[in-house]
C-alpha cells in the first residue's frame, strides 16, 4: 500500500504543550468544546482528542475579517447555545424519507452508531464497514494510523470535531478489492433542544481497490415540524430544536485505487452545517466527488484534495440550491504537487429569494507539478433580484508547462427563453421550472445511483 501518511498535525507535541496562558481565547468556542468533550474514552483515542481540544482552546471562531470567511458571517450560529449530543431513540422514521439506494447502510444519529437502522450486506471479503467499536481485530490499530492525519486537521471546526469524537464510521477496502455495491452512510442530527452533532467518517481504499460511497446528512428536527402549521409557540419550539452539524470525513485513496463519492446535505432552512472532506490521493489514483447541498440556515463545505503522487485524476462536481435567507458556502482546495495530475471541477449554484451563495475554489500547481491539466468553472443562476452570489475561482501556478483554466458566470433566467417556452404552450411557472431543471441536470445526471438521482430531481422540481 503506497498511501503516504505524515505524522498527525493535531497530535504534534508542540500543540500539546502550548502555553496554558492562552487557553480559552473564545468564550463561545470554549462552551462548545466543554459540551462535546464531556464524554471520555480511553487510550490512544483520548490522546488524540486531548491534543485537538488543546488546539481549540488556543483558537477562535473565524469572522468576516478572515479572508476565508469574509462572505460567511457566523453571528447567527453564536446566538444559539447548543447542548451536548443528546440521547435520542432512533426509529425507522429517521431514514424513511431517504432514497433506497443500496443494501449496505450505516446510520449514525448525533454522531453515534444506530445498529437498529443499519444493515451491511452483499459486501465482498476484504471490506470492513462499521463503527469503531465493532471493527474486527487489528483494524483499530489500522484506524489509529490514519485518524486525524489529513492536511487541515488544525482548522478550528475540524479540531473541534476531533476533540469530541465519540464514534467513527469506518470504511476499509483491502488491496485489489472491487466493491460493486455502493455503501450508504447516513448521518442524522436530532434532539428536542438545540444540539450539536459531530459525525466522523474515515475511508481507506488500499492499492488497486474500488468503492462507491453515498453520504447523506439529514436534520431530523426539520422533518418533524415541516408538515404542520407554525404559530408563535411552535416557532419557539422550532428554535429549541435547531441542530448544528460539524462533520469531518477523511478519505485516503491508495495507489491505482478509485473512490466515487456522493455527498448530499438535506439540512433545510433551520439548521447549521459545517462539513470538511479531506482527501489524500496516491499516484495513479482516481477520486470523483458529487456534492449536492440544499443547505441550512447556514452551511459550509470545505473540500480539500492533496495529491501525494503523480498522475492522479480528480473530478469535482457540485450543486447548491438555496432560497429564503439561506447562506451556503463552498470552499475547495486542490493541491497538485506532482507531474501529470488532472483535475476537473464544475460547481453550480441556484440562488433564490434573499439567499446568499458563496464559492471559493483554489487550485495550486507548484513547480514540480509539470504537465498538469486542471480546469475549474463556477456557474451561478440567480432567481431573484435580491439573491446574491460571491464567487472566486483561483489558480496559483508556478509550473511552466501546464494546461490550466478557470472561470465563473452569474446569470438570471432569460425572458426570451421563458417566452419561447410559453410560445410552445408551456405556462410561465412550468417554463421557469424547466429551465431550472436543465441547469441542475448537468450535475445530477452524473450521479449513477438511479433512486438517489430521482429523489434529487424531485427536490429540484419542487424548488
Amino acid at each position: 500500500m503506497t498511501i503516504k501518511v505524515s505524522p498527525s498535525p493535531i497530535a504534534n507535541s508542540d500543540v500539546a504543550s502550548l502555553s496554558a496562558a492562552l487557553v480559552d481565547r473564545d468564550v463561545y468556542l470554549s462552551g462548545l468544546l466543554a459540551r462535546v468533550t464531556a464524554t471520555k474514552t480511553e487510550g490512544w483515542l483520548q490522546e488524540v482528542k486531548d491534543a485537538a481540544a488543546n488546539w481549540v482552546r488556543h483558537s477562535t471562531l473565524p469572522t468576516t475579517r478572515d479572508e476565508e470567511w469574509r462572505f460567511t458571517d457566523l453571528s447567527a450560529l453564536k446566538q444559539v447555545e447548543f447542548n451536548a449530543q443528546t440521547q435520542y431513540i432512533a426509529s425507522v422514521d429517521d431514514i424513511e424519507s431517504l432514497p433506497e439506494v443500496v443494501n449496505s447502510r450505516l446510520v449514525f444519529v448525533n454522531g453515534v452508531y444506530a445498529p437498529a437502522l443499519s444493515s451491511v450486506t452483499g459486501l465482498p471479503d476484504g471490506v470492513v464497514v462499521g463503527n469503531l467499536a465493532g471493527l474486527p481485530p487489528g483494524y483499530v490499530e489500522k484506524v489509529q494510523q490514519y485518524l486525524a492525519r489529513s492536511e487541515g486537521a488544525m482548522e478550528v471546526f475540524t479540531a473541534l470535531n476531533t476533540a469530541g469524537i465519540n464514534d467513527i464510521a469506518v470504511v476499509w477496502v483491502s488491496k485489489n478489492v472491487v466493491v460493486d455495491t455502493p455503501i450508504h452512510l447516513v448521518f442524522v442530527a436530532a434532539g428536542e433542544e438545540a444540539t450539536i452533532s459531530q459525525p466522523r467518517c474515515l475511508v481507506v481504499g488500499e492499492t488497486g481497490s474500488q468503492v462507491t460511497l453515498v453520504q447523506e446528512y439529514k436534520n431530523r428536527t426539520r422533518h418533524e415540524v415541516s408538515s404542520r402549521r407554525v404559530d408563535a409557540k411552535d416557532a419557539k419550539e422550532e428554535e429549541k430544536r435547531v441542530c448544528f452539524t460539524n462533520a469531518v470525513t477523511e478519505i485516503f485513496v491508495g495507489e491505482n485505487a478509485k473512490v466515487s463519492h456522493t455527498r448530499v446535505e438535506w439540512d433545510g432552512g433551520d439548521g447549521f452545517h459545517v462539513g470538511k472532506t479531506a482527501v489524500s490521493q496516491a499516484r495513479f489514483s482516481r477520486y470523483d466527488c458529487h456534492a449536492v447541498t440544499f443547505g441550512g440556515k447556514l452551511s459550509r463545505h470545505n473540500l480539500e484534495i492533496l495529491q501525494t503522487g503523480e498522475q492522479t485524476e480528480t473530478t469535482l462536481n457540485g450543486l447548491t440550491m438555496i432560497t429564503g435567507k439561506q447562506i451556503a458556502d463552498t470552499h475547495s482546495a486542490i493541491a497538485l504537487n506532482y507531474p501529470y495530475g488532472m483535475s476537473k471541477q464544475l460547481h453550480k449554484c441556484i440562488v433564490g429569494d434573499h439567499a446568499h451563495g458563496v464559492f471559493n475554489g483554489k487550485v495550486f500547481v507548484p513547480k514540480p507539478a509539470q504537465l498538469t491539466d486542471a480546469s475549474q468553472l463556477n456557474r451561478n443562476l440567480l432567481l431573484s433580484s435580491k439573491a446574491r452570489v460571491d464567487t472566486k475561482p483561483q489558480l496559483e501556478i508556478t509550473a511552466d508547462n501546464v494546461k490550466c483554466a478557470h472561470g465563473a458566470t452569474v446569470s438570471q433566467l432569460e425572458d426570451d427563453e421563458i417566452f419561447y417556452l410559453q410560445s410552445r404552450g408551456i405556462n410561465e411557472d412550468n417554463a421557469r421550472n424547466l429551465l431550472i431543471h436543465a441547469f441542475a441536470a448537468e450535475i445530477i445526471n452524473q450521479i449513477q445511483l438511479p433512486s438517489l438521482r430521482e429523489k434529487l430531481i424531485q427536490t429540484v422540481n419542487q424548488f
